[in-house]
């Protein structure tokens, strides 16, 4: 049965007790860190640099799936390719607490990135590239693959089904997202045979953080076999003039490394289309969340949906337009 209030028993002594349970002395220090599907926490400890320890969301990844995170981790790290990696050996990063299943990072601090110079896209696909050629050596058996039905059409119909819509914008909603997800599907078919491989998987610029040394990658909690665009497409910002320069600077780099496939720009639009219909339903499936209505009121509110509508309209237009060609 799903928990109502998945962490209510996570309580800030518990928090402490489960680092020192792993073999670290906490000296009371503990900072709640950004984030909402999984807890994660600063913590201080004595003679030492702080460490961060995320717990994941009760129920949703298997032992078996949050170890094979891991230890795509450790040998992306392994490569010297700059993600934050859990501390422990593969099969003794994973942690239970109270409960909790939990891993314990190092503390790695940076801005989010602009990305608005030319070398720094370049850069970021430098690592991409390596990432993605080490993803290709290898595959997942407990991670998921990219999925349309999952992301589009299952998520759609959880929303229907829930009554989140507002009564007057529901069989509007429904017959559009028939229509989009169409063309979707059509698009996507087989992912117009992309080679698939173990991605980053939600490769935005907040899982990005940029220091001196450059940038590095952190929070693999979403990583999945797909194809190489997914880790690409979300990076890009603007109109398709400007996507179309960031992309050009971005490929500099990761073809220096990986190979990549022309034809998976056409799934770029349709990528974006399954993201929006998705976030929408992630937010709906946490509700429950006490986490969730505090940091997403509005999604409650019939606006939210008015201008969730609105978007999806002029994503059918994106998705049914001619791709963007370098």
């Amino acid at each position: 049965m799903r928990s109502e209030k998945p962490y209510a028993e996570l309580s800030p002594e518990t928090v402490l007790d489960a680092l020192e349970a792993a073999g670290y002395r906490a000296d009371g220090r503990i900072l709640a860190l950004n984030s909402y599907e999984n807890r994660v926490y600063q913590i201080g400890v004595d003679d030492g640099e702080p460490l961060v320890v995320k717990f994941y969301r009760p129920g949703r990844w298997t032992d078996a799936a949050i170890l094979e995170e891991h230890a795509f981790s450790h040998a992306l790290a392994a490569q010297e390719i700059p993600v934050v990696a859990p501390l422990g050996a593969d099969g003794e990063s994973l942690h239970v607490h109270a409960g909790f299943r939990y891993a314990i990072f190092p503390r790695r601090g940076g801005r989010w990135p602009e990305l608005g110079a030319a070398a720094e896209r370049e850069w970021v696909g430098r690592f991409l590239g390596r990432i993605h050629r080490l993803g290709a050596a290898g595959a997942f058996s407990h991670r998921p693959r990219l999925n349309s039905e999952e992301l589009g059409r299952k998520s759609r119909d959880y929303l229907l089904a829930g009554n989140w819509l507002p009564e007057y914008l529901a069989d509007k909603y429904e017959d559009l997202t028939d229509e989009l997800l169409g063309e979707v599907e059509r698009q996507t078919a087989g992912w117009r045979g992309a080679a698939l491989l173990r991605i980053h998987g939600d490769c935005h610029r907040g899982n990005i953080l940029w220091t001196y040394a450059g940038p590095h990658f952190v929070d693999l909690d979403d990583c999945q076999t797909g194809p190489a665009i997914q880790d690409l497409w979300m990076l890009l910002a603007g109109g398709r003039q400007e996507m179309r320069s960031q992309l050009r600077d971005f490929l500099a780099g990761y073809e220096q490394f990986m190979p990549f496939d022309r034809g998976e720009l056409a799934l770029i639009e349709s990528l974006r289309a399954l993201r929006m219909i998705h976030y929408a339903a992630w937010l709906a499936r946490r509700w429950h969340d006490p986490a969730f209505p505090k940091a997403f009121p509005w999604f409650a509110e019939p606006r939210y949906w008015e201008d969730h509508y609105r978007a999806l309209e002029e994503q059918l237009g994106a998705v049914t337009e001619e791709p963007i060609e370098l």
